[in-house]
């Protein structure tokens, strides 16, 4: 599925559920102006399709005790394939990396971490970085106030 595959009700859909995906089928089938049968199916077939991933609640860090965010990148020795692959499997099974991403030019890879506090996020380093023989250069940025944050794309 691909974005010339959505017509407008699927995008009525899709950015109403992006900003509230509480909704019963029902509500959503009245804010979008259409039966519920007909909502439940483009849902169904958008989450099929791969449009929709998933959906989640969005956490307050402050309330659950990560208030640090760090931006953090990382350069490689090497950056082979494999060892593109090495390293972004083993930065994924870290819970406090909520995003990886491969970039270019600079970097090899931007990571945003969520952790505790400093020493949290210095152990982290130590754990994901320090000890591993191909990470040449860290770089990280922390966030003193986040202006905004926002989860919706526009469709």
């Amino acid at each position: 599925m691909t974005a010339n595959d959505l017509d407008d009700v699927d995008r009525r859909i899709l950015n109403i559920l992006q900003l509230d995906a509480s909704h019963t089928n029902a509500k959503l089938a009245e804010l979008v102006h259409v039966s519920p049968p007909t909502c439940l199916r483009r849902v169904k077939y958008m989450t099929e399709g791969g449009v929709i991933e998933r959906q989640v609640a969005i956490v307050a860090p402050e309330k659950v005790g990560a208030r640090l965010t760090a931006i953090v990148e990382i350069t490689l020795d090497v950056q082979a394939a494999e060892r593109m692959d090495e390293f972004e499997q083993h930065v994924a099974a870290e819970a406090a990396v909520l995003q990886c991403y491969r970039v270019a030019p600079g970097p090899d890879f931007v990571l945003i971490v969520q952790v505790a506090d400093m020493p949290a996020y210095h152990a982290l380093a130590h754990r994901l970085f320090a000890t591993r023989t191909n990470v040449r250069n860290v770089k990280a940025y922390f966030s003193t106030f986040r202006s905004k944050f926002e989860t919706r794309i526009a469709v």
